[in-house]
């Protein structure tokens, strides 16, 4: 892909965005490669790849990458026989550490998390367990990069002796600067070195008497640097001893480059893949970083996103778009004032589809798709080139040339003010022509520009669409707002009549325009009142569809509810039954054994002892006990419409089930509430119901509900509107029967429809003498305080 298209597109603005995420130059390296790739499945597993790094993410909030080290150079050194320096060979056993420390936290994310990341674990598994290397070069530096003195018994004992020799030359020299002898020749009273060698500072004077062979002297030659005669010997035993340790550490140290060298081929196997996986991790964190979600993507050249979102703009000023190419239509042309956000729209749309080309989630919502293109081309901004002597015409005209060259069928071309730089009549014919051209080719294209010819272009072609940026004439500034259908209508008249030209200059100018422009302008006008138009009464018809729903989510709540207390209700009676018969046979088994006894019996048996055990037999026959029973004069048959009103309790045959009279509709059909739910049933399957002693009752006018103890406050936090109604409704009953005069509803704070909706139905409800919302410390406004008294 050209490097003037990406360029354009500022994709490379995104790359350096990503550096930062990287934890080694391994990672950010491979993130200063990205580029995009024009096949499908490839791109499919750079996504899969980056998608899994955000599993991880969001399972562990962080990966280990610490300690990665580029050692590449080093092991290329190593493999032609240089000797690695401590601090090269610790690098080396960094790495070795971070690999496995990684690998082994990776593999726990699997196993522990139950995560599928195919991925990352084939990139965990290439690297390979080289700790004994680690533990080689550990063993004989320290984290300092010093060479320890146990790195082997030579070195032990070579150190040992420079160590003694050390003491056996300070001791001479000490002794002579505490001599009386020596006292005025020195200049200091000090031990120091020249040289690696042991010297005293001597006053230049006393050089002949103090004897001895000069190292160095100081700036002004007042003081010489003298090696006393007396520690000669044992200076040059020290400088062999020092020479010694050289060897000996050069030695340990070519002993741990050629061991490095031995597993060459895996520590760059290693690093391989510790620097994939940093990429990957690097392309997750930016996705977390930017709130991005992975794309699907075709090859078909749709290009479908959803509030989608330029990646470089701050959040606090970006402006979502929804775009829709590709499908059933090829071609965007997009109108609207300057700095409306035309070319912000153009970026956009080109610079997500090359993020996604290069594996990267992008700042939309889920299901959005980008296609796979075979290139990408952009022509935006001024191309004026000073140095070419070219015009903005002529630049934008050669870099259309090198795109019309390189187009394939498989393209996405996005064109910045098409045709601009030129006469208005020659630049709109021209972009007309060039768009046809493109479109003839099978390309995607969008394009932007002032011409009104090329609003009507939109019109009179196939698979192409017109679409504006919005602009608020009110307040004289653009929304960013995409609009796809409708152009962008010329707001020049209206602005100049905001600011306060005169409307005679207006309407002369407006009498200027030929009747194809006031026709284009007019119908812009109108398409913009439907436009709204349409999206108010699909803003109406969402909500009526989502208050239906949660209807129809209660309703079957409800219904899945009666059908558990049924099925409970159902399995207790029979366990109860069985627990009768059960106590039944045993008791008859007693009773039979009994007679048995009294029949083997010699003495007559009496009368009242026989009749006494019949009783108990008779009194084994289970009861079946009935709570309500049928109102006098029915005798379950058929009521007449005339015998039900609202409060009346009947039990409905076909449903088995008890409930309350709610509304009688017609001389066929009554409505009864059953629990939670109202049913409709035709009035032949309802039977009056009294319950004993209470014959003459009033008709009920409310579900009658034993007193119990009733909570102080009502929790309605998830419900819905409709829901928290009915929940409220018998809360409020239960709470009179109790005695209580004061409660809390809590409904919570959120958007304030499901308070809305609760003083709504408070304001009208018998048992409410008032209400408020709750003060400082008993929830504020997301609880309301209800009085309660009879009414």
């Amino acid at each position: 892909m050209d490097t003037r298209d990406l360029d354009a597109l500022e994709y490379q603005k995104v790359i350096e965005q990503i550096q930062p995420f990287a934890s080694s130059r391994l990672g950010r390296e491979k993130v200063r490669q990205l580029l995009p790739v024009h096949a499908l499945a490839e791109v499919e597993e750079w996504l899969a790849a980056t998608e899994e790094g955000v599993e991880v993410l969001r399972l562990k909030d962080s990966v280990p990458l610490g300690g990665i080290r580029d050692i590449r150079p080093l092991l290329k050194r190593a493999s032609i026989g240089s000797v690695l320096t401590p601090s090269e060979l610790l690098d080396i056993a960094g790495t070795i550490s971070s690999g496995r420390r990684l690998k082994r936290f990776l593999l726990d994310v699997v196993e522990k998390e139950n995560a599928t990341l195919p991925i990352i674990t084939r990139l965990a598994g290439q690297i390979t367990n080289l700790k004994h290397v680690e533990e080689d070069i550990e063993r004989v530096i320290d984290d300092h990069g010093e060479i320890v003195d146990h790195a082997s018994e030579r070195l032990r004992t070579i150190r040992s002796a420079i160590r003694q020799t050390e003491r056996d030359i300070r001791d001479k020299l000490e002794q002579m600067l505490r001599s009386t002898r020596y006292k005025e020749m020195l200049q200091e009273a000090i031990v120091t070195l020249r040289g690696e060698r042991y010297v005293v500072p001597v006053k230049q004077e006393y050089r002949s008497q103090f004897g001895g062979t000069v190292h160095d002297q100081s700036a002004s030659g007042a003081t010489l640097f003298i090696e006393p005669d007396a520690v000669v010997s044992l200076n040059h035993r020290l400088r062999e001893w020092r020479l010694q340790e050289e060897r000996e550490v050069e030695r340990l140290l070519k002993e741990l480059t050629a061991k490095v060298a031995e597993v060459h081929d895996e520590l760059q196997g290693n690093v391989t893949a510790l620097g994939e996986l940093d990429f990957i991790f690097a392309k997750a964190a930016y996705a977390r970083h930017v709130n991005a979600t992975r794309p699907r993507v075709n090859v078909d050249g749709v290009v479908r996103l959803k509030r989608a979102r330029h990646p470089l703009i701050p959040d606090e000023n970006v402006v979502p778009i929804d775009v829709d190419l590709g499908d059933q239509y090829t071609a965007l042309v997009v109108t609207g004032p300057n700095t409306g956000g035309k070319t912000v729209t153009l970026k956009t749309i080109g610079l997500l589809t090359l993020m996604a080309m290069s594996g990267l989630f992008i700042p939309v919502e889920e299901e959005s798709e980008v296609a796979v293109f075979d290139n990408v081309f952009a022509d935006i901004g001024d191309e004026q080139s000073i140095e070419q002597n070219l015009s903005t015409f002529s630049g934008h005209m050669t870099n259309i040339v090198r795109i019309l060259t390189h187009l394939s069928p498989n393209s996405l071309v996005l064109l910045d003010e098409l045709g601009a730089g030129t006469d208005p009549t020659e630049g709109a014919a021209l972009a007309i022509a060039l768009l046809d051209d493109i479109q003839r080719r099978g390309c995607r294209v969008v394009a932007t520009t002032h011409y009104s010819e090329l609003k009507a272009y939109a019109y009179n072609r196939e698979n192409v669409m017109n679409a504006s940026v919005e602009f608020d004439v009110e307040t004289l500034s653009p929304t960013y707002r995409l609009r796809v259908g409708v152009p962008g209508k010329s707001n020049a008249f209206a602005i100049a009549e905001r600011l306060g030209l005169p409307r005679h200059i207006i309407k002369t100018a407006q009498e200027q325009l030929g009747a194809d422009d006031n026709s284009v302008e007019n119908m812009i006008a109108a398409l913009e009142f439907n436009r709204k138009k349409a999206e108010g009464e699909r803003e109406a018809a969402a909500a009526l569809r989502r208050e239906a729903e949660a209807l129809k989510a209660s309703v079957e709540r409800a219904q899945r509810e009666l059908e558990r207390e049924r099925e409970r209700l159902r399995m207790q009676a029979e366990m109860e039954a069985r627990e009768i018969v059960k106590k039944a046979k045993r008791e008859a088994d007693a009773v039979i054994g009994e007679l048995r006894q009294l029949k083997s019996t010699p003495q007559n048996v009496k009368d009242h002892q026989l009749i006494e055990v019949k009783k108990r037999l008779d009194a084994q026959e289970p009861e079946v006990s009935r709570p309500w029973k049928r109102a006098e004069g029915t005798g379950g048959k058929r009521v007449k419409h005339s015998q039900l009103k609202p409060g009346d309790e009947v039990y409905v045959r076909s449903l088995n089930q008890k409930g309350h009279v709610a509304d009688v509709l017609s001389r066929d059909d009554v409505q009864v509430q059953l629990g939670l739910m109202k049913v409709t049933v035709p009035i032949h399957d309802v039977e009056l119901v009294q319950t004993p002693g209470e014959k003459e009752a009033a008709p009920m006018t409310s579900v009658t509900r034993a007193a119990e103890d009733v909570r102080p406050e009502l929790d309605l936090r998830g419900s819905t509107v409709e829901e928290a109604i009915i929940e409220t409704d018998k809360y409020l009953d239960d709470a009179v029967l109790n005695g209580l005069q004061r409660v809390s509803i809590i409904h919570g704070k959120g958007t304030g429809a499901l308070r809305t909706g609760i003083h709504n139905y408070l304001k009208s409800h018998r048992h409410v003498k008032q209400f408020r919302l709750g003060r400082q410390g008993e929830g504020g406004s997301g609880v309301t305080v209800v009085e309660l008294g009879e009414s």
